[in-house]
């Protein structure tokens, strides 16, 4: 597969596209940018295990498919094991060069795929396993998951969800995996570095991708850049790689460590319908829980590690 290759601009990428047109994906759809951004990275020498969600539907109804890449869509629950599955197919035929890529929504991901997806990191199974997270149940109806965050509105929590996401990066983290890393598709060129560096490393490696929902979100959908970098700008979502053992913040988050310089979180949450119902005491609540998380932040970045 060759040195990881660094780009510096999306001019530097290749021309080629393998998400093609005709795909019925939301306008706006943060999934659909972020897959364009994956296979711009990694090339077409992919096989992709997609269980249930979005982008099972996107590509477009049978014999039809807007993925010009081979693609497993599978059960809901399925998606470290189909892809270990894979993994040891390749290995079989002795193919090498063909890099598995577990994409799961997050309730594929933190709910009805957690026991599978550990059962693969266990082993060490070499895949990239992306969880693009869009916050709930997006092609069902926009239910709440294990990834809602606190206040936010869905059809299964009218008025606010009552609980605190989960943290799963470092649910996996505590697996002892290889390489774990946040992204989001409003900053393609950290994306990119860390798909192509996850290329390289061998073992269970998880990404776990921010995906902008304009749909279940409620806001507009030429928004969804802006809404991403928002997300990071107002230190809710966090640019960071943990890489064997090793935390690292990227930027722009790391000159974030400085509250000063975030901007307020009400920016992020009153351009987004799913949290009109939020009161100055919740968002309190929420911003004491960002700051919480920072100070871990800092002292993991300081000293590099895990503590």
């Amino acid at each position: 597969m060759g040195e990881t290759k660094i780009i510096e601009s999306i001019k530097g990428l290749s021309k080629e596209e393998y998400l093609l047109k005709g795909h019925i994906a939301c306008a706006g759809c943060g999934a659909t940018i972020a897959l364009r951004l994956l296979f711009k990275a990694l090339g077409n020498r992919v096989i992709m295990v997609i269980p249930a969600c979005c982008s099972s539907v996107i590509p477009g109804p049978y014999p039809y498919t807007s993925f010009a890449v081979p693609v497993q869509n599978i059960i809901f629950e399925s998606t470290g094991a189909t892809a270990s599955g894979v993994v040891a197919a390749l290995r079989k035929r002795g193919i090498n060069d063909v890099t598995v890529v577990g994409w799961a929504g997050d309730g594929g991901t933190f709910d009805i795929g957690i026991q599978a997806l550990s059962g693969a990191a266990e082993r060490g199974t070499d895949f990239i396993y992306i969880c693009y997270d869009n916050e709930a149940y997006g092609n069902t109806g926009v239910q709440r998951s294990g990834a809602t965050p606190y206040g936010a509105w869905t059809t299964t929590t009218p008025t606010g969800k009552k609980e605190r996401k989960k943290d799963m990066p470092f649910i996996m983290a505590a697996h002892k995996i290889p390489y774990i890393a946040t992204a989001c598709p409003s900053y393609p060129i950290d994306f990119i570095r860390k798909l192509r560096k996850a290329r390289e490393i061998k073992g269970t490696r998880f990404i776990h991708l921010l995906a902008p929902c304009p749909t279940g979100w409620r806001y507009d959908a030429s928004k969804t850049v802006q809404m991403g970098r928002l997300a990071v700008q107002t230190g809710m979502w966090v640019l960071f790689e943990i890489e064997y053992g090793r935390f690292k913040l990227n930027p722009p988050s790391d000159e974030l460590i400085d509250k000063a310089k975030r901007r307020p979180l009400e920016e992020y949450l009153t351009l987004q319908g799913r949290f009109r119902r939020l009161g100055e005491e919740d968002i309190q609540k929420k911003q004491k829980w960002v700051d919480e998380d920072w100070e871990r932040y800092r002292r993991y970045h300081q000293t590099m590690c895990l503590i």
